[in-house]
């Protein structure tokens, strides 16, 4: 569990939280329980290395406020719109004996004694987070899957993930899937026909080389032909006709 120290804040206007942050603090709030609502401030050096992580919405943190610890649980975070720094953070309080609904990140593991994946099957991620109703003294972290002898068509669903004591989807009509084993996803090229033979559909289309070739060099013979005969039947001292005139009109 992370501890965090918060300071009180006892002015509320834009200058005053916009000096925080220049400060290197975030403005936050603390709610939930008996006690009234607090307005505190968070270092964001100390919250910096567990704020982007995937657990943070759903982890439990001690926050010591003046001395006074509580537990408490991140319920939301606002973010500038350009530089997309935090800039405010809503705590809970966490109150024993009530069930709090939280989205807990799951985590797979052994991938190696998975012999679907093995065989070159790929992890198709259903879900990444799944909603759960948790007591609030028993907050997991993480859901875990185990991988260990999963073969390719396999469906992992819910039923099948070990939870906590006294924690239980939220989605209680059906026995929803968590992610799958596929088949690899590969592409084969088309089969090549055997040396000699004509691909199908393609008979009588083109033709083989050796016959293309020999056409061209029949055509190139016979245009040799027609040219030679052509000056052959000339005679070297004739003359073409002279050509008439059309009478002129009168």
């Amino acid at each position: 569990m992370s501890n965090l120290k918060a300071i009180k804040r006892e002015t509320l206007t834009s200058g005053s939280t916009n000096k925080l942050r220049a400060n290197g603090f975030i403005p936050a709030i603390l709610y939930g329980g008996k006690d009234p609502n607090q307005n505190i401030s968070i270092s964001k050096k100390e919250i910096s290395n567990i704020i982007n992580s995937d657990t943070f919405l759903s982890k439990v943190l001690e926050i010591d406020v003046d001395g006074k610890k509580e537990k408490v649980i991140p319920r939301d975070v606002a973010y500038h719109v350009v530089s997309e720094e935090p800039i405010h953070i809503d705590f809970m309080r966490i109150v024993s004996g009530k069930k709090i609904i939280l989205e807990i990140p799951v985590k797979f593991i052994n991938h190696p004694d998975s012999p679907g994946l093995k065989r070159g099957g790929v992890l198709n991620i259903v879900r990444r987070k799944v909603e759960l109703k948790c007591p609030a003294e028993n907050i997991p972290d993480e859901i875990i899957v185990d991988l260990t002898g999963t073969d390719i068509g396999t469906s992992i669903k819910i039923s099948s993930v070990k939870l906590p004591e006294n924690v239980a989807p939220t989605i209680t009509d059906r026995d929803f899937v968590v992610a799958t084993v596929a088949a690899p996803t590969v592409i084969k090229e088309p089969e090549k026909p055997a040396e000699g033979e004509v691909a199908e559909g393609a008979e009588g289309e083109t033709p083989a080389e050796g016959a293309e070739v020999a056409a061209k060099d029949g055509d190139a013979a016979k245009k040799d032909d027609k040219a030679k005969d052509a000056t052959s039947d000339k005679k070297p001292d004739e003359k073409k006709p002279a050509e008439k005139k059309p009478a002129e009109k009168k």
